[in-house]
């Protein structure tokens, strides 16, 4: 039989939580951690667990902690939506763990293994994460998951009006997508952002299908053999745009620009296996994620330019401190 909350008064913390069985909290008597990562909840869902509360109650108890602002009262670690749910289905006590020793990274590694978070509910909680001083590849080895997971959770971190627009009427749900759609926005501009004002549903197809389109209208336009012409569409504004082809300012494999640093290439290793106009090599630099901008030549020997995944102002990087983690894009 479950613990009331009268029996609180003869029973020490330790205790009650050594004796596997759930206390029944007046449900009115729990607070939401409003640093919780979930933030959004869908009222049909909502209303379909209510149902099942009031026929066959909650099964699966829910876990919190005294409130130390409100003594007297609980405050929720994980378990909103039965919680909310409850309310709903009008039940006056639900069952309840204690667990002092829940923090934010276990409240996301909870709702990912029941419901995964939405991406702006990763977001926000990564943006949080990094401002406390913790760097991505400290935040993926504490939530079980990769560094690209990550990485991709940041495309809705301080979001444009129009991309979180998209977002919040549902036209662009996915991580990958947003990440993409971010990222070639910081390539394309007006561009990306008309086009996807335009999309009733923005998938995965959609937008390589965009992204080749794209990249055709920009390819340059090689001058004949044996002239000095310009390729079209190679200006000074390649210097800010991390997506401009290395091609169009990288002199043939066989000569060595003056301008290079010894040790450092710009051009892909091998001819066998270029580099996508689609992907950007992802590197580590001072705990972030960063894409080498290969289309600008830096001015110091042993350093590259780097930018901030999705987009930003480059910075100028030493070479041995950069960590190579693969491609992204494609």
């Amino acid at each position: 039989m479950p613990l009331q909350l009268d029996d609180l008064a003869a029973l020490d913390a330790p205790t009650l939580e050594n004796t596997g069985q759930p206390l029944m909290l007046p449900v009115e008597s729990i607070d939401e951690d409003p640093e919780q990562p979930r933030r959004e909840f869908e009222d049909n869902r909502l209303e379909d667990l209510a149902e099942t509360i009031r026929t066959r109650g909650v099964r699966q108890p829910i876990s919190v902690r005294p409130n130390l602002q409100a003594p007297g009262r609980w405050m929720l670690n994980f378990g909103a939506r039965r919680l909310r749910a409850s309310k709903m289905a009008g039940m006056a006590e639900i069952p309840a763990f204690i667990d002092t020793t829940a923090d934010s990274y276990d409240q996301v590694i909870e709702n990912e293994q029941r419901e995964g978070l939405r991406p702006l509910e990763l977001a926000l909680f990564v943006q949080k994460r990094i401002a406390l001083g913790d760097n991505q590849a400290e935040i993926a080895k504490r939530l079980g998951k990769s560094r690209q997971w990550v990485t991709l959770a940041t495309a809705l971190i301080e979001p444009p009006d129009w991309l979180l627009q998209a977002y919040r009427e549902g036209r662009c749900r996915g991580t990958n997508e947003l990440y993409d759609l971010r990222r070639l926005h910081g390539e394309h501009g007006d561009a990306v952002e008309a086009w996807a004002a335009q999309q009733s549903t923005i998938t995965r197809d959609r937008l390589a299908e965009f992204r080749a389109t794209l990249e055709r209208r920009t390819a340059p336009v090689l001058a004949p053999a044996g002239t000095d012409a310009q390729p079209t569409g190679a200006t000074d504004a390649a210097d800010d745009d991390p997506g401009a082809h290395a091609a169009t300012q990288t002199p043939p494999r066989d000569q060595t620009s003056p301008a290079e640093p010894r040790g450092v290439s710009t051009r892909p290793t091998s001819p066998d296996v270029p580099i996508r106009s689609d992907q950007r090599v992802h590197v580590e630099f001072e705990g972030h994620d960063y894409q080498l901008v290969v289309s600008v030549v830096p001015d110091h020997a042993g350093c590259m330019y780097v930018r901030p995944l999705t987009g930003g102002p480059r910075r100028l990087a030493p070479v041995a401190s950069l960590k190579l983690l693969g491609f992204v894009g494609g």
